[in-house]
């Protein structure tokens, strides 16, 4: 099992900081570096950044949104990246929920995730391949357009860049068993929000015959620390917002995950008080049992001991959400 640093979402310090983690996830030996990006700072500036300072270290986004940008958009990204890096380039997508789709992006949440999201990657995979001009005629994605307000004067076209990388890694963030069954069939690699070792049925029969060279990549937070209450608090911090305030009330995919996971009673009550405003009272609700089987926290012991079941399963890399080069450390020398 490999390992990645996951450093989420930039804009609560300076872009010194990401960097100096990266610099020391690469000097450790870590096979990968992952941003992202929500309502507020995108995902490719911040690993644009990394890359510069880096050498060897694979670049991640985990994820990029495919409501913030048309499919040709993010290849470009992804193509140009990937030439400036040296072909370092690892291209994580998710779709989002109808509360950031619709009133972040302005765009109607797709009646159908599925269709949608395999629209995207096939476009995607059209630029990536440069085999020829682009072009589909989807039901959430046209090349060229063709719509009612058309010019008519749209064509097909290729990328004047050729790909440094024709089979440029595409994964997916997917939640529920469908989504994550097409995964398997049209993506790379899959980067599961939250993962337990113990818990792999929850995602469906998709995952009991994956293809040999398929990424599992589920990012968890990683913190060494004697007191394991205190360090999973922001586990359980990060638990609320996403169970309480990702979502609505009535469509919440981090919600609905939980709850397939046996937390269905306070799943619900979580986000009951999230939505009420009593947004500390939402965190302590979050079970530290939960917090517990998908992080990895407490003393160095006890990390080795939790970090084998992990080596057991389908997962080919932890991504850490570690916040110390210490934590990094350590995490490096249990994996061997």
């Amino acid at each position: 099992m490999r390992l990645g640093l996951a450093l989420g979402y930039w804009g609560r310090g300076p872009a010194a900081d990401h960097l100096s983690l990266a610099q020391e996830a690469e000097r450790l030996g870590y096979h990968s570096v992952w941003t992202a990006e929500s309502w507020g700072s995108d995902a490719f500036t911040p690993l644009t950044w990394i890359a510069a300072g880096t050498s060897t270290i694979r670049l991640g986004t985990a994820v990029a949104q495919m409501a913030a940008r048309p499919p040709t958009t993010t290849a470009m990204h992804a193509l140009t990246l990937d030439h400036l890096s040296g072909g370092r380039m690892m291209l994580g997508l998710g779709l989002s929920g109808p509360q950031v789709v619709e009133g972040w992006y302005g765009r109607p949440f797709p009646h159908s995730p599925l269709t949608a999201t395999r629209e995207y990657v096939d476009v995607v995979r059209q630029v990536l391949r440069r085999e020829a001009p682009v072009e589909l005629d989807g039901r959430y994605h046209a090349h060229p357009y063709r719509g009612p307000d058309a010019t008519g004067l749209g064509r097909p076209l290729r990328p004047i860049t050729h790909p440094l990388r024709p089979d440029l890694p595409v994964l997916l963030g997917a939640e529920g068993p469908k989504n994550v069954a097409q995964t398997v069939r049209i993506a790379d690699g899959w980067l599961p929000l939250y993962w337990a070792p113990t818990r792999p049925e929850v995602y469906g029969p998709a995952l009991a015959a994956l293809p040999g060279d398929f990424l599992v990549a589920p990012m968890a937070q990683v913190r060494v620390c004697e007191d394991v209450a205190e360090g999973l608090l922001p586990v359980k911090a990060m638990l609320g917002f996403y169970i309480g305030g990702m979502g609505h009330a009535a469509r919440n995919f981090h919600a609905d995950l939980m709850a397939r996971m046996g937390y269905e009673a306070e799943a619900r009550r979580i986000q009951e008080l999230f939505l009420a405003g009593r947004r500390e009272e939402a965190v302590r609700a979050v079970p530290d049992a939960f917090a517990d089987e998908i992080s990895l926290v407490g003393p160095r012991e006890r990390v080795a001991e939790r970090l084998a079941a992990w080596r057991e399963g389908p997962v080919t890399d932890l991504l850490a959400l570690a916040p110390d080069p210490r934590t990094l450390r350590v995490l490096a020398e249990l994996n061997g």
